[in-house]
């Protein structure tokens, strides 16, 4: 199950996982884009390991992890 963590003022959605095996947890953002339709990524914690990263950018992801590195922390 995920559950509701922020949205942000472009849309964008961010939200996770319960605690996984081994003290993962699994981060999930998407963001609305007119041109593709959605953009999204999965971060995995504490190791901040990107996975299925579609339609952001280097500089996108490394401002979402400034987000959520101080919440999860």
């Amino acid at each position: 199950m995920m559950y509701p963590f922020m949205t942000l003022d472009d849309g964008t959605e961010i939200v996770h996982s319960d605690m996984l095996d081994g003290g993962r947890v699994k981060v999930y953002i998407e963001k609305p884009d007119e041109k593709d339709c959605f953009h999204n990524a999965t971060c995995i914690l504490p190791t901040y390991q990107w996975q299925d990263v579609n339609g952001f950018t280097e500089f996108d992801l490394t401002r979402y992890q400034k987000i959520i590195e101080p919440s999860f922390l």
